[in-house]
């Protein structure tokens, strides 16, 4: 069903930003939602199309924004096995393996999470971003595997982009990086631009994008004279930009096993047990899995955090490379 927001300006709102003051009147629906109605000229101060989400209020502005029907979607379904860790009524929490995308996009529209969600569930759809992410909250990389949390209906779904926007939820990763970081735990805070040479990668930047903050610690360093030095990492996200991880342990000179984006492959990596080059050599995804998600549950109001181990493909590494110490 349309929803309709009429609002007015009072004092203590006057010189705030448009989007900032719905969000602060409706907490229902979270900034970044608000922002897309905005651009989709569904605004209208004082009787005006407004499509400028920082647009600032003055006192007495009457405030009026429209929030459409959910739109129908037309996607495929995807037979596909979903590895379903949780479900209620209001959400589940899947463990993608890698090698499948999020949601469908240039070059493929039919086989992704979304197309096997709906197989899975055909009346799971929600309006909240377009048709083509019904439930989406948040991604996780083709060739990263882990946790992902999907909304089943808009309430829920615009209560966990909120804590997504509020940075309150606890997102862990796993990974092996070549070399070492030091010091051996740190904060790295960066922002987060698209690259000016490659559009579809991204890259560190010191005066431009978005704020991108990553917390890791060192979890194992490997490193003897058949093993080139690797080291596990435990990394925790305080935002979640594109590629954030890959981008700043890029930015450190330290980039992810299996990472064919932000580093060249190697055919043959010198003074290292055979086994070991094959195994690194013939990884076809990066070496990156989300196995820590927790969030507040919309409905429930508990706490709600759960865990994965390594798939298969990145645990054989890690026990060669402990063999080998």
């Amino acid at each position: 069903m349309e929803k309709k927001i009429s609002l007015i300006v009072g004092e203590e709102d006057q010189n705030t930003r448009v989007d900032t003051f719905i969000n602060k009147h409706n907490k229902e629906i979270s900034r970044t939602r608000i922002k897309n109605l905005i651009l989709d000229k569904n605004l209208k101060i004082n009787n005006q199309i407004v499509e400028d989400p920082s647009k600032k209020l003055l006192l007495n502005d009457n405030v009026f924004i429209q929030v459409p029907e959910p739109k129908k979607t037309s996607l495929k379904p995807f037979k596909y096995n979903l590895n379903i860790i949780y479900e209620d009524d209001d959400l589940m929490v899947i463990n993608k393996p890698a090698g499948i995308v999020m949601h469908p996009g240039a070059g493929n529209y039919d086989n992704t999470i979304v197309n096997a969600l709906i197989s899975y569930d055909k009346k799971l759809s929600t309006s909240i971003g377009d048709e083509l992410r019904p439930g989406i909250v948040h991604r996780i990389d083709k060739n990263t595997s882990g946790l992902v949390v999907i909304a089943k209906n808009n309430p829920t779904h615009e209560n966990l982009s909120n804590q997504f926007n509020k940075h309150t939820i606890l997102r862990s990763y796993q990974l092996l990086i070549w070399g070492k970081l030091r010091p051996s735990v740190g904060r790295i805070e960066t922002f987060i631009t698209r690259s000016s040479k490659n559009r579809q990668m991204m890259e560190a930047s010191q005066t431009k994008g978005k704020k991108a903050i990553t917390n890791y610690e060192t979890l194992e360093v490997f490193e003897n004279k058949n093993t080139p030095t690797l080291t596990l990492l435990e990394c925790k996200l305080e935002t979640g930009r594109t590629h954030q991880i890959r981008v700043h342990m890029n930015y450190l000179g330290n980039s992810i096993v299996g990472d064919d984006k932000y580093k060249k492959k190697f055919k043959k990596i010198k003074d290292i047990d055979e086994d070991l080059n094959n195994l690194l050599i013939g990884l076809d995804r990066q070496f990156l899995h989300a196995k820590t998600l927790g969030f507040y549950h919309p409905q429930k109001k508990e706490e709600m955090i759960f865990t994965s181990n390594l798939p298969h493909e990145l645990d054989i590494i890690l026990k060669k490379l402990r063999k080998t110490k």
